[in-house]
This record gives C-alpha cells, structure tokens and sequence, in this order.
C-alpha cells in the first residue's frame, strides 16, 4: 500500500511537471495525450488525477494564485484603497497575460467569470483575494457603483485573452487595463495621484 501511494506521488508530480511544460507552450489546450506521454504514464492516469482539465490547469497555476492571494492580504494594510486595488489587479493581469492558460482557467470554459466561479478553485481564490480590496475601495467611493469581483476577473480574464497572441501581451494588456479604469475607477477629488513606482499604476495615472 505505501509503495503504491509512493508510486501515485511519483506519477502526480511528473504528470504536472509536464502539463507546466505543455501549457507553457501551448496555453490551454495542451493536449492532454501529449503530456501523459512526457510523464511517462497513460491517459488513464492523467484522467484519474486530473479528471477535468479545469481540473489540471488549477494545479498548473497553483503558486501563481497563491503569489496573488498573498499579494492580496499585504494589500489590505496600505493606505489607499484604490490603489491597493489597481495594484493588485495590475499584478493579476501581469500573471494572465504572461502565463499561457491562466486566462482560460479563470473562465474555466464557461462564458464567463460569474459562471464558472461555481466550479472554478482558481476563481474562487482569486474573487476571495480580490474581494476585500474592492470591498475597501468601494466603501471610501472609489470605484463606480456596482462593480463586483467576478466584473474585474472577467475583465482581465478578456483583457489576458485578447492580448494571447500580441507581441508585447503584458504591456498590451496594461495599456487595455488602463483604458478600463477610466470608467471602471474615476478619480475622485482628492485621491493620492500614483502608487509608488507601480508600472500598472503609472500606466492609469498616464491613462488619466
């Protein structure tokens, strides 16, 4: 029994070294055969620990979330609510737009972020992440009325796949972000220009 949970280990590790490696190259849709035959095992195995492919690129941008609810939770003690918001979400349309896949894992192949938050364990965490910096932002006005977390995971989720195959996806998709804010997070008389040394916040400050 130990040495065929030590084997099960063995073959999860390897399956999702190549999955790391077939996204990397080919987003998300990587061909699931394709990774079994790097990883040495068969279909079968890859189904049985990653039954969906929802299922394995979750685990293929695990520390990727993590890196964001970390961020997230530091956010929350500075000062500016607006801009630990748009800091934050500069960070995550960094990670989208420079990580093939991620963007279809927060969409989870459903039509959009709202839908697929259901069954989605990387939306999930990144609207639990995300969700007390609007909260903050929202209660000193500084974002429109009505926005929620699943509108901006839908915005970056867009914004990461419209600018998959740019030549500069990141900086396209700050430049788009930017554009965004504009309506997304008007200035309000006395709200502190800037947030620190930021690329995604000077690109809005520029945006403005």
């Amino acid at each position: 029994m130990a040495a065929r949970r030590a084997d099960a280990r063995r073959n999860y590790a390897r399956i999702l070294a190549a999955a790391v490696e077939e996204v990397a190259l080919h987003g998300a849709d990587a061909s699931l055969e394709q990774i079994a035959r790097t990883a040495e095992v068969g279909s079968a195995t890859v189904r049985r620990h990653f039954p969906s492919r929802p299922a394995l690129l979750e685990a293929v941008f695990h520390e990727r979330i993590e890196t964001l609810d970390v961020r997230a939770r530091e956010l929350l003690d500075t000062s500016d609510a607006r801009a630990a918001l748009l800091e934050w979400l500069t960070d995550l349309t960094v990670y989208a737009a420079s990580a093939r896949g991620l963007a279809a894992a927060l969409t989870g192949g459903a039509a959009d972020v709202h839908h697929a938050a259901h069954d989605n364990a990387c939306t999930k965490r990144l609207a639990q992440a995300g969700g007390p910096l609007l909260a903050r932002a929202a209660e000193e006005n500084a974002v429109a009325p009505g926005v929620s977390i699943g509108d901006l995971l839908t915005l970056v989720a867009g914004i990461a796949l419209a600018t998959e195959h740019h030549p500069g996806p990141v900086g396209e998709a700050q430049r788009l972000l930017g554009l965004a804010v504009q309506g997304l997070s008007p200035r309000g008389p006395g709200t502190a220009r800037g947030a620190g040394n930021h690329d995604g916040a000077r690109a809005w400050e520029q945006a403005e």
